[in-house]
């Protein structure tokens, strides 16, 4: 049977089950049924040669008789519609010559986009090749093949438990976090995280600040909740909150990156820390820490989150496995101290949660210590793909990009050298014209942007990594190119 064969029966099968008979109208319930699947075989939703179900499950379906089904089955064969094949079971007939089939209608809307894979230097994205798909496999069917039944129950708007269970046991070994299940809700991303966040702490009108540079989705989840976003700008130490306060007094939270800041990769030195945790205390503001890449340090253990230093409880902590694993799985968290939780209690209720079908799996997978190894193997990875970006472009670009090494993250921050005059926006829009992913560092900034390029390496094999640095060589220094956009 080919696949349109398979997709033709399968849609009469959904139609057939999503018959609704009325029981006050005038029709007897058999005419009902029989009018209907007449007009299903009539338009084609019932091919020649399609299985109807026995009369006995036809009628549980639908919340019949079983007399009711067997008498319209019998009339539709009777008129020729239907056949019956001894030991078989009724089918559409194969040979209805008379009956037309309708005319296709010309598709007139727009073809959805097909993804594309990443293109280097495509920032922040994890090596989806290495994503362990066998294990992952595994532990997924074993999840839904014989589910537990809280898996079948209406499901709990703060997540999976023991997924929150598996989390809390990773930050306290990764993150130094000391953290109760309790205290996690599951969400679909770090942006739905700070949603959740800001409808439990936040009003429409408050200001939140943040860093500038910073994460454009971050900014855009504020501004939808209806937040005053405050960008200020970051020093060679990151995030002043002396100096934010100064020129904001009111504000009521901060968002940062302590951890390693987006996109520079400034690690928040412990004065700044305390200074921040010094200032939610005073003055009953709320810091949203965001720590998206930390497990990836390639020097010495992660550093310990800021929340691990809050002893106030007024950090919440957001994480996301959209690094770690892979973004299709749409699975993060947010940690709330204990004494906020009872703020979340409404908003968990009309909250979108994130989907239940992943959750099982990867409890398990991180529960087993499966996901300990990946992010260990991950973690040697990708560290010899920054030792091979760096390589590349000291090899091939010595003067136009200016990269220094980073102890930790999925990507580095390049600025132009003597031999680069072009702006930074230019050279990613041809860049993009080439095959490329450059995104241009001023695009991060609201005010005062600095020219510079986001070099991500972490999901590139070392000989693309190399090529993609020659290719790049070859654009910047205008040598002629085999794509004519390149061209001046």
């Amino acid at each position: 049977m080919s696949n349109l064969e398979k997709h033709s029966r399968s849609n009469f099968q959904t139609a057939l089950y999503a018959l609704s008979l009325d029981r006050t109208a005038a029709a007897p319930l058999h005419v009902q049924l029989a009018d209907a699947l007449r007009r299903m075989i009539l338009t084609g939703t019932a091919p020649p040669g399609a299985r109807l179900p026995a009369s006995r499950a036809l009628a549980g379906e639908l919340s019949i008789s079983r007399m009711t089904a067997t008498t319209a089955l019998d009339q539709l064969t009777a008129e020729g519609y239907l056949e019956t094949r001894r030991g078989a079971g009724t089918f559409v007939a194969a040979d209805l010559p008379h009956i037309a089939p309708p005319a296709p209608t010309p598709a007139t809307g727009p073809e959805p986009a097909m993804p594309r894979a990443p293109l280097p230097f495509h920032p922040a994205m994890p090596d989806l090749s290495a994503f362990p798909h066998t294990l992952w496999a595994r532990h997924l069917e074993r999840a839904w093949r014989k589910p537990d039944p809280a898996l079948l129950a209406l499901p709990d708007p703060a997540g999976y438990a023991p997924l929150r269970a598996a989390i809390a046991a990773h930050l306290s070994a990764w993150r130094g976090l000391e953290v109760s299940a309790g205290q996690i809700f599951i969400t679909s991303g770090a942006t739905q995280a700070f949603d959740l966040a800001a409808q439990a702490l936040l009003s429409p009108g408050d200001t939140v600040l943040s860093e500038d540079p910073g994460f454009a989705p971050m900014r855009a989840a504020m501004h939808a909740a209806g937040l005053v976003a405050c960008p200020i700008p970051v020093d060679a130490e990151g995030f002043d909150i002396d100096a934010a306060a100064r020129a904001h007094p009111q504000a009521h939270a901060v968002l940062v990156t302590p951890s390693r800041h987006y996109p520079l990769g400034i690690t928040l030195p412990l004065p700044r820390r305390l200074a921040l945790l010094d200032w939610a205390t005073r003055s009953g503001g709320y810091i949203f820490e965001d720590d998206y890449d930390s497990e990836f340090r390639y020097i010495g253990q992660p550093l310990p989150a800021l929340s691990a230093l809050d002893g106030a409880g007024r950090t919440l902590y957001i994480g996301s496995f959209s690094k770690l694993l892979s973004p299709a799985l749409r699975l993060g968290y947010l940690v709330v101290p204990t004494p906020l939780l009872p703020r979340f209690a409404d908003p968990l209720a009309t909250h979108p949660g994130a989907s239940l079908v992943p959750q099982p799996a990867l409890a398990s997978f991180m529960e087993s210590g499966e996901f300990a190894a990946h992010l260990r193997k991950m973690r040697r990875l990708y560290a010899r793909r920054q030792k091979a970006i760096l390589t590349a472009l000291e090899t091939h670009m010595p003067n136009l990009l200016a990269v220094t090494p980073d102890p930790s993250g999925m990507h580095l921050v390049a600025r132009p050298g003597p031999g680069l005059t072009r702006s930074d926006t230019e050279i990613s829009a041809r860049a993009a014209a080439a095959g490329l992913t450059l995104p241009a560092l001023s695009r991060y900034f609201t005010k005062s942007p600095q020219q510079g390029f986001v070099l991500g390496y972490a999901g590139f094999d070392e000989a693309t990594l190399d090529a993609a640095v020659r290719h790049l060589a070859s654009l910047l220094l205008d040598r002629r190119h085999p794509t004519a956009a390149l061209e001046p």
